[in-house]
């Protein structure tokens, strides 16, 4: 079994949530409608800085921090 990380590309933003909802007020703050959106299961981190027009690498630095405290 793989260690799945919170920068793992391929997870979907559903499974991001489930194993880290500390993560759920990052979207939030972005104004993002990701939180219990039906497309949730099936887009990535990357998806969804495409749509919101976020920078992923920023995105990610304020996840791993949201999941560090």
């Amino acid at each position: 079994m793989r260690s799945i990380e919170i920068d793992d590309l391929d997870l979907s933003l559903d499974e991001m949530m489930t194993l880290w909802p500390q993560t759920i007020p990052v979207f939030i703050r972005h104004k993002m409608l990701c939180v219990g959106c039906l497309v949730g299961p099936f887009h990535t981190l990357v998806d969804a800085c495409v749509e919101y027009d976020l920078d992923q690498a920023v995105l990610i630095a304020e996840l791993k921090a949201a999941v560090a405290v």
